[in-house]
Parts: structure tokens; C-alpha cells; sequence
């Protein structure tokens, strides 16, 4: 299936940084609580990611990542998750994490 670059521009990915990774124990499959700054247009938002294979909370920290930020708020157990980070599987299907490899202002979008 194709798209046009029309169905594309609706989908809205910015960059943002990592300010806050937590433990979300109550999670069905393993993951962690981000809250990302996407600049002063977006702002703080905060999203479930299931990226602990890879990704210490440490390492999260100051970490800039791509995310959706246009699709509509997703409870997830007991946590809203409001937008979705992105990444592509590794040859075991964990998650490794999209994100600039400069770093660029908080809620650059890509195009």
C-alpha cells in the first residue's frame, strides 16, 4: 500500500528529551514511565515505553527520542500514556529507541 505525502504530514513526530524515567511495575510486560519535554510548543508529556532490554533508567535521562505526539491519549493500566516513542526491533524484537544523532532543539518535527 502507498501513501501520499499528505497522509504522511498528519502524522506529527517530534523530538523531544528524556527529563524522568521510572520503574512501572505494574506494567502486563516489562517497561518504564517516561516524561519527555518536547519544547515550548508540545510541551511535557509523559508516555509507557516497553524498552528495558536495552535501556537502563539511567541511561534514559537527557536522552532525545522520536515520538508521535497527534495520536489521541492511550490508558495503559493505570497510566495515561500520551504519546508514542519510537523505535525498531533488534533481531530478538526488543525495542531500540529512534532519536537524532546530534543534538536538535526539543519539538523538532521530522519531515
Amino acid at each position: 500500500m502507498t501513501i501520499t505525502y499528505d497522509d504522511f504530514t498528519r502524522v506529527d513526530i517530534r523530538v523531544g528529551t528524556i527529563r524522568v524515567a521510572e520503574p512501572y511495575p505494574e506494567a502486563r510486560h516489562p517497561a518504564y514511565k517516561l516524561t519527555i519535554d518536547f519544547g515550548p510548543e508540545i510541551g511535557i508529556k509523559r508516555s509507557s515505553a516497553q524498552i528495558t532490554v536495552h535501556y537502563t533508567l539511567d541511561s534514559l535521562v537527557g536522552r532525545q527520542v522520536a515520538a508521535v505526539v497527534n495520536f489521541p491519549p492511550k490508558q495503559i493500566g493505570r497510566f495515561m500514556s500520551e504519546v508514542l516513542v519510537l523505535g525498531f526491533p533488534d533481531a530478538d524484537g526488543a525495542v531500540v529507541l529512534i532519536g537524532p544523532s546530534l543534538g536538535i532543539p526539543d519539538g523538532g518535527r521530522l519531515f
